[in-house]
């Protein structure tokens, strides 16, 4: 019987830690994420979209507090670019378009 709760014990430890590493990588997610939205892409996210979160009241995209895209939604306009909005498929890499897709979603509430 000790030996059950010594494993369920280190189960679990292995657990909280999964569970702290996975929460520390959502964070630099969302910060690296936060940063291109306001300063790192070229041009930056907030020049023309409204987004809460960001401090940002771009009138020339759409709201992101309205939309709440999901994550695939902004990569594929990232990527392909929508309207007047250009692609960043030159300038972003697949990792910094999956963090500011990621942050615009979590956000703006799309990401449930």
């Amino acid at each position: 019987m000790r030996a059950l709760r010594l494993a369920i014990g280190a189960g679990l430890a292995v657990l909280a830690l999964a569970t702290a590493h996975a929460a520390d990588d959502d964070a630099a997610l969302m910060a690296l994420g936060k940063t291109l939205f306001n300063t790192g892409a070229v041009p930056p996210c907030a020049t023309c979209h409204t987004l809460k979160d960001a401090g940002a009241t771009g009138a020339i995209g759409p709201s992101f507090d309205d939309l709440q895209p999901e994550p695939d939604r902004v990569v594929a306009a990232l990527k392909s670019g929508i309207g007047a909005m250009p692609s960043f498929r030159a300038s972003l890499s697949d990792e910094q378009m999956r963090a500011l897709a990621r942050y615009v979603s979590k956000a703006s509430g799309g990401a449930r």
